[in-house]
Formats: structure tokens, C-alpha cells, sequence
């Protein structure tokens, strides 16, 4: 059984808000090409919020992207100031957001890696 959580987050402007009610269980990192292409980052760790459980204060720019697997996936940023906010189905059913502007980001440790076929192998190398 997963545990319930609250995150909230706001673009880096100021413009954007979001709140979200999430399974810990959701948080993954993403090694996809097109997260590695929009974060400038070799992964991205998103939370998966329902969509009956997520509020949006703002008005975030959306465009539709085509995954490499066929499916059209909305992308959605601040139009102010650039910060990456979540990707959505085109039904709006479930968002992944990404973790980077959320309060709780470093609560939100990834439990899963997915899309690992284009992730960068030295990533498993890094000590801290």
C-alpha cells in the first residue's frame, strides 16, 4: 500500500501554481529522450497525480508532442519564465509532474527508472 501526499509548487516566476495529492509510489525517473531533451538533463524525476486530484492556478502553455511510441502527450511549462510543469494524456486523465519546481522535491525520491533504453550508462558510476 502506497502513502498519500501532498505537494504544491510554483514556477519560478510566480505565475504557476500547482497542488497535488500523489502515491509516493508514483515517483519515477525518467530517462526519455524528450525529458532529457527539455530538462537539459540526462533524466527527470516526475510524480504521477490524478486528475481528480490536482488544481492549476494559472495558465499554463500547452503543446502536444508526439512520443517516440506513438502516443500524444501534452507538454505543458510557464510561458513567463520557461519552468517545465507537468506532462498530460490528451484527456487530461493523469499528470507527471515534474518534481524540480515542487516544495517537497526532495521527499520525492524516485522508486523506478523508466524508459531506460536511452538512459546515459554512467549514470550507475556517480559516488557522492
Amino acid at each position: 500500500m502506497s502513502e498519500e501526499m501532498y505537494v504544491n509548487g510554483i514556477c519560478h516566476c510566480g505565475k504557476i501554481k500547482i497542488t497535488a495529492q500523489i502515491e509516493k509510489n508514483t515517483v519515477r525517473a525518467c530517462h526519455c529522450t524528450d525529458c532529457q531533451k527539455m530538462s537539459g538533463a540526462p533524466l527527470r524525476a516526475i510524480a504521477i497525480a490524478p486528475a481528480d486530484k490536482i488544481i492549476i492556478s494559472g495558465n499554463p502553455k500547452e503543446y502536444v508532442k508526439i512520443a517516440d511510441s506513438g502516443n500524444k502527450r501534452i507538454q505543458a511549462f510557464c510561458s513567463e519564465c520557461g519552468t517545465q510543469l507537468y506532462a498530460t494524456d490528451v484527456d487530461k486523465r493523469s499528470y507527471n509532474l515534474r518534481t524540480g519546481f515542487l516544495e517537497q522535491k526532495n521527499e520525492l525520491k524516485p522508486l523506478h527508472h523508466v524508459f531506460t533504453n536511452s538512459w546515459m550508462s554512467w549514470i550507475r558510476n556517480i559516488d557522492f
